[in-house]
Protein backbone atom coordinates (compact mmCIF):
# COMPACT_ATOMS: atom_id res chain seq x y z
CA UNK A 1 0.00 0.00 0.00
CA UNK A 2 1.14 4.00 -0.44
CA UNK A 3 3.10 4.91 2.29
CA UNK A 4 3.96 8.34 2.96
CA UNK A 5 6.45 9.88 5.22
CA UNK A 6 6.98 13.53 5.98
CA UNK A 7 9.87 15.03 7.43
CA UNK A 8 11.64 18.40 7.86
CA UNK A 9 9.66 20.37 10.47
CA UNK A 10 10.22 22.41 13.42
CA UNK A 11 10.44 25.59 15.20
CA UNK A 12 10.96 28.80 13.38
CA UNK A 13 11.65 31.95 13.60
CA UNK A 14 8.88 34.42 11.47
CA UNK A 15 10.98 35.07 8.65
CA UNK A 16 13.06 32.00 7.81
CA UNK A 17 12.36 29.29 6.24
CA UNK A 18 12.13 25.49 6.45
CA UNK A 19 12.06 22.77 3.58
CA UNK A 20 9.63 19.71 3.88
CA UNK A 21 10.04 16.38 2.73
CA UNK A 22 7.94 13.61 2.09
CA UNK A 23 9.25 10.29 1.04
CA UNK A 24 6.71 7.92 -0.59
CA UNK A 25 6.96 4.47 -1.33
CA UNK A 26 4.40 1.45 -2.68
CA UNK A 27 3.53 3.40 -5.66
CA UNK A 28 4.67 4.30 -9.04
CA UNK A 29 5.86 7.52 -7.73
CA UNK A 30 6.08 9.57 -11.33
CA UNK A 31 3.01 8.66 -12.08
CA UNK A 32 1.09 10.45 -9.02
CA UNK A 33 0.50 13.46 -8.13
CA UNK A 34 1.15 15.16 -5.10
CA UNK A 35 0.03 17.89 -2.84
CA UNK A 36 1.10 19.27 0.42
CA UNK A 37 -1.96 20.28 3.00
CA UNK A 38 -1.79 22.23 6.41
CA UNK A 39 -4.32 22.32 9.77
CA UNK A 40 -4.21 24.49 12.11
CA UNK A 41 -5.05 24.59 15.54
CA UNK A 42 -8.90 24.88 15.60
CA UNK A 43 -9.32 24.59 11.91
CA UNK A 44 -10.01 22.68 9.01
CA UNK A 45 -7.29 20.89 6.80
CA UNK A 46 -6.43 23.05 3.67
CA UNK A 47 -4.83 22.81 0.42
CA UNK A 48 -0.94 24.33 0.49
CA UNK A 49 0.57 23.22 -2.95
CA UNK A 50 0.60 20.36 -5.64
CA UNK A 51 2.62 19.29 -8.04
CA UNK A 52 1.17 16.65 -11.10
CA UNK A 53 2.97 13.73 -12.48
CA UNK A 54 4.28 16.11 -15.07
CA UNK A 55 5.76 19.11 -12.46
CA UNK A 56 2.96 21.80 -12.85
CA UNK A 57 2.21 23.22 -9.83
CA UNK A 58 -0.28 25.12 -7.89
CA UNK A 59 -0.69 26.72 -4.67
CA UNK A 60 -2.87 28.16 -2.21
CA UNK A 61 -3.14 32.30 -2.38
CA UNK A 62 -2.19 32.31 1.15
CA UNK A 63 1.73 30.71 0.10
CA UNK A 64 2.18 31.92 -3.41
CA UNK A 65 5.81 33.46 -3.86
CA UNK A 66 7.07 32.38 -0.56
CA UNK A 67 6.50 28.31 -0.85
CA UNK A 68 8.00 26.16 -3.58
CA UNK A 69 6.73 22.39 -4.31
CA UNK A 70 8.89 20.33 -6.26
CA UNK A 71 9.78 16.27 -6.77
CA UNK A 72 12.69 13.91 -7.08
CA UNK A 73 11.23 11.35 -8.84
CA UNK A 74 14.57 9.70 -8.84
CA UNK A 75 14.17 9.80 -4.95
CA UNK A 76 10.58 9.10 -4.66
CA UNK A 77 9.95 12.31 -2.64
CA UNK A 78 8.53 15.51 -3.05
CA UNK A 79 9.87 18.73 -1.39
CA UNK A 80 7.64 21.72 -0.17
CA UNK A 81 10.31 25.17 0.45
CA UNK A 82 9.06 27.21 2.45
CA UNK A 83 10.50 30.62 2.80
CA UNK A 84 9.49 34.17 4.51
CA UNK A 85 7.50 32.09 7.46
CA UNK A 86 4.79 33.60 8.72
CA UNK A 87 2.83 32.73 12.33
CA UNK A 88 -0.14 31.94 10.74
CA UNK A 89 1.87 29.29 8.93
CA UNK A 90 2.18 27.46 11.90
CA UNK A 91 0.11 23.87 11.70
CA UNK A 92 0.80 19.97 10.75
CA UNK A 93 1.75 19.81 7.34
CA UNK A 94 0.60 16.77 5.70
CA UNK A 95 1.53 14.88 2.19
CA UNK A 96 -0.70 13.56 -0.15
CA UNK A 97 -0.49 11.41 -3.25
CA UNK A 98 -3.14 10.37 -5.83
CA UNK A 99 -3.58 9.30 -9.26
CA UNK A 100 -6.33 10.41 -10.39
CA UNK A 101 -8.94 13.62 -9.79
CA UNK A 102 -8.14 17.23 -8.94
CA UNK A 103 -5.57 19.39 -7.31
CA UNK A 104 -7.53 19.13 -4.10
CA UNK A 105 -8.70 15.35 -4.26
CA UNK A 106 -6.28 13.22 -2.68
CA UNK A 107 -7.06 8.97 -1.57
CA UNK A 108 -3.19 8.94 0.34
CA UNK A 109 -1.88 10.77 3.38
CA UNK A 110 0.92 10.77 5.74
CA UNK A 111 0.91 11.35 9.33
CA UNK A 112 2.15 14.71 8.77
CA UNK A 113 4.97 17.13 10.77
CA UNK A 114 4.67 19.78 13.22
CA UNK A 115 5.82 23.79 11.38
CA UNK A 116 5.78 26.36 14.38
CA UNK A 117 6.99 29.52 13.66
CA UNK A 118 6.91 32.05 16.41
CA UNK A 119 6.85 35.85 16.21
Amino acid sequence: QVQLVESGGGLVQAGGSLRLSCAASGLTFSTYRMGWFRQAPGKEREFVAAITWSEITRYAESVKGRFTISRDNAKNTVYLQMNSLKPEDTAVYYCAADRVGSFYEYDSWGQGTQVTVSS
